[in-house]
């Protein structure tokens, strides 16, 4: 049996699968977020901790087997996130998670050219470095870090003792040159960051080490079982839904909307909707990291006091594509598309008397399906191979999302029927770092994965395009008001 580990934003998830990769069972088990100002996210890594012994008791209960059935463990989870370690290996800091935004960033021109060029990224407040330097200049204990680590490493440290990530999160810190495969000397001194605060780079697949005694007491699990470096989300849920080669476009509908494909040289987008990073098993994942998606949808039913979010899809399923002129921007944590814009936030355009929850709800629906469409087009427009939409994470749950994407890209969907891939892609992380598998691709070929088909509505297409269009000219109108934000 080998157990994958998904350290998400909103909880910890543990699915046991056997050695053929079928789900055996699984737990989830909450953990809040801390939102001290504006902008501001934070975790604590102790809640984690908790949570993953927790959700591995209830999952190893589930399945009726003893902790001695697990014969690997793989880990994954959210990116972006940033927290410094003692020698212990004890948090000296909270986690400023991905959504944090308050490291802000004034890079000149030359320099985020420089940037995008050697590490394929943006220079962006969620990103590790930012969160790292701000750490450092204003949180007194940093100063005494022995290394500061991302969520998915973090928890890699705490069951082996080694401090080590994959060079798919490497590359989303700011810190990685895609060419050397290694962190960048010339980025390091921008940031002020040593490289000995930094884990080791290595393959997502490879093993970090057996569980510790620490580990072994954290987990539940026997001492010794192999621990692999794991992955970030981003990565772990298309490879989890058997994405190894180009062709497919990944669209991942958890909190944030993860849109990505593969390439197999590293592309450089210049205008920076699209960020670079390598992929386990080979070749290069070019994606965009993501806006408040399913966030959006929490946020929605906590205001308008909906009671689930099937209540939302049926009042959305009453109104008419394009929700009768409303529009919905999805920057609730900044724009992410059609540019990345930190500043820009959240907004509805359009209402009138006439119009009601159901049309906020779809044009929330449509609002983020249009920026997985702007990040399409860029793909497509990069020589991208992006022939189809594989849906997959909690939002791909909603029939009526699938179908509104598809119309909206005039693209085929496909939905996995099992959304929940991640913690399936870090178990193919441990099969390999175990030896039970030889490689990714062989474990890919082994999924058995259901999927459901949307071809896109030719009429409902064009009714699309409209809005479409129409909510490009909104953003450029708003773009006076992302410079000013009054009352934060």
């Amino acid at each position: 049996m080998i157990a994958g580990i998904d350290l998400g934003t909103q909880g910890i998830k543990v699915l046991l699968l056997r050695d053929d990769f079928r789900p055996l069972a699984r737990s989830f088990v909450e953990y809040p977020t801390s939102f001290p100002q504006p902008g501001w996210a934070e975790q604590q890594p102790a809640l984690w901790d908790q949570a993953l012994g927790k959700a591995m008791r209830e999952a190893l209960g589930q399945a009726g087997l003893r902790p001695e059935a697990v014969k690997a463990i793989g880990i994954t989870g959210q990116l972006d996130g940033c927290l410094g370690i003692g020698q212990d290996g004890r948090p000296l800091t909270p986690c400023l998670i991905w959504m944090d935004r308050r490291a802000h960033l004034e890079m000149p021109k030359a320099l985020l050219r420089h940037m995008r060029r050697v590490a394929g990224v943006n220079p962006d407040p969620g990103h590790m470095a930012a969160k790292l330097r701000w750490l450092l200049d204003n949180v007194p204990e940093s100063v005494n870090a022995a290394c500061f680590h991302q969520p998915v490493s973090y928890m890699v440290r705490r069951l082996t003792g080694n401090n080590v990530c994959d060079h798919s999160l490497a590359s989303t810190t700011m810190l990685y040159g895609l060419a050397a495969q290694k962190y960048d000397s010339n980025l390091l001194q921008v940031f002020g960051v040593s490289r000995e605060w930094l884990p080791r780079i290595g393959r997502a697949e490879d093993r970090a080490g057996p569980l510790s005694e620490s580990g072994a007491e954290l987990s539940g699990l026997p001492a010794g079982t192999p621990v692999a470096v794991g992955t970030g989300d981003d990565f772990a849920s298309p490879l989890g839904a058997g994405l190894v080669d180009p062709g497919d476009v990944a669209c991942v509908l958890g909190t944030a909307e993860v849109v990505g494909a593969l390439s197999q040289i590293p592309v450089i987008d210049a205008e920076g909707l699209v960020e670079t990073h390598p992929y386990p098993g080979g070749s290069y994942f070019v994606e965009n990291p993501g806006w408040l998606s399913g966030g959006s949808l929490s946020w929605f039913i906590d205001v308008f006091r909906l009671a689930t979010i099937e209540e939302l899809t049926r009042c959305a399923q009453a109104v008419p594509p394009g929700s009768a002129g409303v529009l919905f921007l999805p920057a609730l944590n900044g724009s992410m598309a059609p540019e990345w814009v930190p500043a820009a936030r959240g907004c509805f355009y359009g209402l009138t008397a006439a119009h009601t929850t159901g049309h906020m709800a779809r044009a929330v629906l449509e609002g983020c399906a249009f920026a997985m469409r702007d990040v399409i087009d860029r793909l497509k427009k990069l020589s991208v191979p992006a022939d189809r939409v594989l849906l997959m994470g909690g939002g791909a749950k909603s029939r009526l999302w699938a179908q509104i994407r598809a119309d909206v890209c005039n693209m085929t969907v496909r939905r996995i029927v099992d959304v929940d891939t991640a913690p399936i892609g870090a178990a193919m992380l441990g099969a390999v770092a175990a030896g039970l598998r030889p490689d990714l691709r062989r474990c890919a070929e082994e999924l058995k994965g259901e999927w459901e088909d949307f071809p896109p509505n030719p009429a409902t297409s064009a009714a699309y395009e409209k809005a479409y269009c129409r909510g490009h000219r909104m953003f450029d109108s708003l773009r006076p008001m992302f410079a000013n934000r009054e009352g934060e």
